[in-house]
C-alpha cells in the first residue's frame, strides 16, 4: 500500500521540526511506495563545530523519532533500519491497531528556548515521571541539581568550552554564517539562527552584525551562559554506551522523546553543548563522571521554566523531499 500524499506531507513536516546544530536542518527525505528514507545532507554539515558529524547524526535521529511519532498519530506501524552510511529507512504500514503516542501532539510546540529562565525549580515528581520512560534504555539521561558537585563541574566545562570556541576563528566564522540578523533573511532561507529565536530585534545587518561580532568572545559568552545556567532548574547530560553513528542516531531519538516530554510538562530547554563539542573537555568529563560506566557524553542541556520565544524557521518541504521520480513536491 503506497503512502498517501497528505500523510507523506504530515510525516515529513513533523520530521523537519527536529532540532539541529545552528538550525542547519542537515537532512533530505526520499519517498518510495511505503518507505521514507532520511539522508544526511553534507552541504549542511558544520565542519568547524561538528567535524566528525556527531551532532548531525543526532539531528537525523531526532527527525526519525518525530516521523515515527507522527506515524503513530496517523495509525502507521513504523519499522526503522539504520544503514552503514547513516541513512535511516522507515517502513510504514497502515494499521488500525496502532495507538497514537501522546508525544506526537507536542512536535509543533517544542522549541529551543535560549532565554534566561525564571529560576523556578522543577518538582522532583515531574522529573521522575519523565525519567521513568528511560528505564532499561541504553541512552542515559542524567539530571543534576545546583547543589550537585557535577553541576559545578559541568558549569566549569561550559566556560572552558567557550574559551576554546571563542578563540577559534573558524568556529566564529561558521557561527556567523548561520545567523539571520533580521526578518528578510530569516524568512527567505527558513533556516539558521534567526534574530527572533535569539531574542534580538530585527535590525539591518550593518547595525546588528557588528554588535553580534563584538559579543563573540569568551568573556561575554561566559557572562551570558553563567547567568542562564543560574536561572535554570537542572542540567541534563545525555550519554550513550558507544560513540559511533548508530549510537548518535539512537541518542537523537532518545533526545527527541525527552524534549517532547519536557514540552508536554511545560518545561523549557536549551543546549550547552560546548563541553561535548571540544574533544579534550569531553574526554575529561567522561573520565571524571563516567570512569566506572565508560559512558560517552553526547549532549548537555539546561532545563527550567520560561516564556516561549518565536519559533525557529523551517525550509519549504520542496527543498527537502525527493521521490523515486525526482523532487516530490
Amino acid at each position: 500500500m503506497r503512502l498517501s500524499s497528505p500523510d507523506t506531507l504530515q510525516l515529513i513536516t513533523a520530521a523537519t521540526r527536529a532540532p539541529s546544530g545552528h538550525n542547519s536542518q542537515p537532512w533530505y527525505f526520499e519517498i518510495n511506495a511505503n518507505e521514507i528514507a532520511i539522508f544526511p545532507d553534507p552541504a549542511r554539515a558544520l565542519p568547524a563545530v561538528d567535524g566528525n558529524r556527531r551532532e548531525l547524526f543526532i539531528s537525523l535521529g531526532c527527525a526519525a523519532e518525530n516521523l515515527c511519532l507522527q506515524a503513530s498519530a496517523l495509525h502507521y506501524a513504523a519499522q526503522t533500519e539504520i544503514s552503514g552510511d547513516g541513512s535511516i529507512r522507515i517502513q510504514l504500514q497502515k494499521s488500525d491497531s496502532i495507538i497514537p503516542s501522546p508525544l506526537s501532539a507536542y512536535i509543533e510546540q517544542r522549541q529551543t528556548n535560549r532565554s534566561t529562565y525564571n529560576h523556578k525549580i522543577i518538582p522532583e515528581d515531574i522529573l521522575c515521571a519523565i525519567l521513568e520512560e528511560w528505564a532499561g534504555n541504553e541512552i542515559k539521561i542524567h539530571l543534576f541539581k545546583k547543589d550537585d558537585s557535577a553541576f559545578k563541574l559541568l558549569t566549569e566545562a561550559v566556560t572552558q568550552g567557550n574559551e576554546a570556541q571563542m578563540n577559534d576563528s573558524a568556529f566564529k566564522a561558521e557561527l556567523l554564517s548561520w545567523v539571520r540578523f533580521n526578518k528578510k533573511p530569516a524568512e527567505s532561507t527558513g533556516d539558521g539562527l534567526s534574530y527572533a529565536a535569539l531574542g534580538a530585534p530585527s535590525l539591518p545587518r550593518w547595525i546588528s552584525e557588528p554588535i553580534v561580532k563584538s559579543m563573540l568572545n569568551d568573556k561575554s559568552q561566559n557572562k551570558s551562559d553563567l547567568k542562564k545556567i543560574a536561572s535554570s532548574s537542572h542540567l541534563a547530560l545525555i550519554t550513550s554506551p558507544a560513540d559511533d553513528v548508530f549510537s548518535w542516531i539512537s541518542t537523537g531519538r532518545a533526545l527527541q522523546r525527552f524534549l517532547l516530554s519536557l514540552t508536554r510538562a511545560g518545561i523549557a530547554s536549551a543546549y550547552l553543548n560546548q563541553p561535548c563539542e571540544v574533544a579534550e573537555i569531553r574526554g575529561k568529563l567522561r573520565e571524571k563522571l563516567f570512569h566506572a560506566t565508560r559512558e560517552y557524553p553526547q549532549l548537555l542541556l539546561r532545563i527550567g521554566y520560561a516564556k516561549p520565544l518565536p519559533r525557529a524557521g523551517r525550509r519549504p518541504l520542496r527543498e527537502v523531499m525527493k521521490s523515486e521520480y525526482g523532487m516530490a513536491y
